[in-house]
């Protein structure tokens, strides 16, 4: 393997310019985000809303079925 010399490296730039490019780079992320409408919006979280229920329902039916088998086990 070559080794690179000092003059080979890459410069970075200063403190002051990293920080600025982040910030330009956060304001063009930040132009490419589409609000949803209104109904769009309720529809989403109507589905994350029952997506939750179903996960209480399944852990709620686990948790339960784990004490009964457990009990019988050991009860």
């Amino acid at each position: 393997m070559a080794k690179t010399s000092n003059s080979e490296k890459a410069v970075k730039p200063n403190v002051f310019m990293r920080i600025g490019l982040f910030i330009k780079q956060i304001v063009d992320e930040l132009r490419k985000v589409v609000t949803p409408t209104a109904k769009e919006l309720f529809f989403w979280s109507l589905a994350v809303f029952i997506f939750v229920l179903l996960l209480m329902a399944l852990v709620t039916g686990m948790d339960f079925g784990l004490v009964k088998l457990v009990l019988w086990v050991f009860g």
